[in-house]
């Protein structure tokens, strides 16, 4: 994966967009240092997404940021997304070999890992970074489950040298320390769709996290993940 993707990654939710355009949302973010986006519109249908997808599609290639999206292959291959990011290995979301398999070598392919060892085992399915949390508490999604806190990131750091992205009640305030426990960056959504100034809200959230990258030590296999281009 190219160095720094992962740093300030936002997702966008059309439940969770405070009555805005998710392509407006996308805009403001990248101008704010978004490095990577994701659709995320679970209760939306197939057409709705496809549609959604497009518009975003639009912006981040005008503007050179990575589209995925969650969960779904086939809208990733409708729209020319640049990859998608699937749930638990072994849960309901196609499994990441798949999603490799169908959608090339180039693609983005993220996976939500909970363990160390789920995280061991997926290396070697096709994925291109894994993320772990909620590691704060967080409203954003209902079955996220509990915080597992800044610690279960340093253990599936330990486990893995794919780039890490931490998930879950992530802030400008509190991104330092995931990035102290092992992240390459923080997936952010409440924190920029529901703020009221979304690129300032972006903009405080890459600072927080340029600093952070740069002073924290480099865990074995975090070179990946590196930095902010």
């Amino acid at each position: 994966m190219k160095p720094g993707l992962l740093a300030v990654y936002v997702i966008l939710d059309p439940d969770h967009c405070g009555g805005r355009a998710l392509s407006e949302l996308a805009r403001l973010a990248i101008q704010g240092g978004a490095t990577l986006i994701q659709l995320r519109a679970e209760q939306r249908s197939t057409y709705e997404q496809v549609l959604l997808a497009r518009a975003l599609r639009d912006v981040t290639r005008q503007q050179g940021v990575p589209l995925v999206i969650n969960d779904r292959v086939d809208v990733a291959l409708a729209v020319g997304a640049d990859g998608v990011h699937v749930g638990h290995p072994g849960l309901e979301d196609l499994p990441p070999e798949l999603a490799r398999q169908l959608l090339g070598p180039a693609a983005i392919v993220g996976v939500s890992v909970a363990t160390p060892e789920e995280a061991a085992a997926t290396a070697a399915l096709g994925a291109s970074y894994l993320s772990v949390g909620p590691i704060f508490a967080t409203a954003s999604k209902s079955d996220a489950g509990a915080a597992v806190g800044p610690e279960r990131l340093t253990a599936v750091r330990a486990a893995t040298g794919l780039p890490l992205c931490a998930i879950g009640g992530i802030t400008a305030a509190n991104a330092a320390r995931a990035i102290a426990a092992g992240a390459d960056g923080v997936a952010v959504m409440s924190a920029v769709t529901m703020a009221a100034d979304p690129l300032a809200a972006t903009r405080r959230l890459a600072t927080a996290l340029t600093r952070s990258l740069r002073l924290s030590p480099s865990p074995q296999g975090r070179g990946q993940g590196e930095g902010i281009d």
